[in-house]
């Protein structure tokens, strides 16, 4: 594993991009020898530099939960980042695009803890049990590290993702909250408009056959780090959409039917 001094330069050079609004090359054709775990020390580097800026964490997110996006990652678990107070923007709004470098748009939903999860030991039933509510919600993602090498074009590698706090950039929330055990969540179903056209369609099944299985993986992943799911914490179980690009102008609307709409625009 990669030296505390070595995380923090790498840490720091994220930092500095996310503030610049420009890609780096990517960790993993830089440095071969980097690690899954290597990747997350550098994400929790970066995110402790936020805090002492002043952010607070505001919860957590959940990637790569697709069996297809595992498949083209490479990888057989999903990965996870952390979500800050600044990420959080109001539904109907305008959203900066000025915030991010290239983002991109993902169909959600998001799990808000009524009391703490601690794996490592934590079930789908536990999860249900712990949700105060469970509301729509989209995530914007972006790249701090470059998708495609500026002179291969070779994909970034999942290490990559997760150094980069797992893409995660915003979140907004929005439609109708229901409880856990209100409706079954795995038939919950979106559209996703962009400039009045439907972009993508999908089910939260999607997401693990189950979204509170990719909250009870989280708690369990954590648990090794001394680490636990909280009360009052923000959840995003992971996309049942593909990501669809976000440019200055366009209008997004997800359509979330019985629970509701999100709409904002890039501005």
């Amino acid at each position: 594993m990669f030296s505390p001094e070595f995380i923090q330069e790498l840490a720091d050079e994220l930092h500095a991009a996310e503030k610049d609004r420009r890609q780096i090359e990517q960790f993993s054709k830089r440095f071969p020898e980097m690690t899954i775990e290597d990747g997350y020390a550098v994400s929790r580097a970066w995110i402790r530099t936020k805090l002492n800026e002043g952010r607070v964490v505001r919860g957590h997110k959940i990637g790569l939960t697709s069996r297809a996006m595992q498949q083209a990652s490479q990888i057989t678990e999903p990965d996870y980042g952390t979500l800050l107070d600044d990420m959080f923007f109001d539904n109907g709004t305008d959203i900066p695009v000025s915030r991010f470098i290239a983002p991109r748009i993902e169909v959600e939903l998001a799990f808000i803890l009524g009391r703490r999860l601690q794996g490592p030991a934590v079930t789908l039933c536990d999860v249900l049990a712990a949700t105060e509510y469970v509301v729509p919600a989209i995530e914007i993602i972006d790249a701090r590290i470059e998708q495609f090498d500026r002179h291969t074009k070779a994909m970034r590698s999942v290490i990559d993702t997760i150094a980069d706090n797992a893409a995660n950039a915003g979140i907004v929330m929005g439609g109708r909250p229901v409880k856990a055990d209100a409706v079954d969540l795995r038939w919950i179903g979106a559209l996703l408009y962009k400039n009045g056209v439907i972009e993508e369609s999908g089910i939260a099944a999607a997401v693990l056959n189950h979204p509170a299985n990719g909250v009870a993986w989280l708690a369990n992943r954590l648990a090794p780090w001394g680490e636990a799911l909280e009360a009052g914490e923000v959840v995003l179980a992971g996309s049942f959409t593909r990501p669809v690009h976000g440019a200055a102008g366009d209008d997004f609307h997800a359509d979330y039917g019985p629970l509701g709409a999100i709409t904002f625009r890039l501005n």
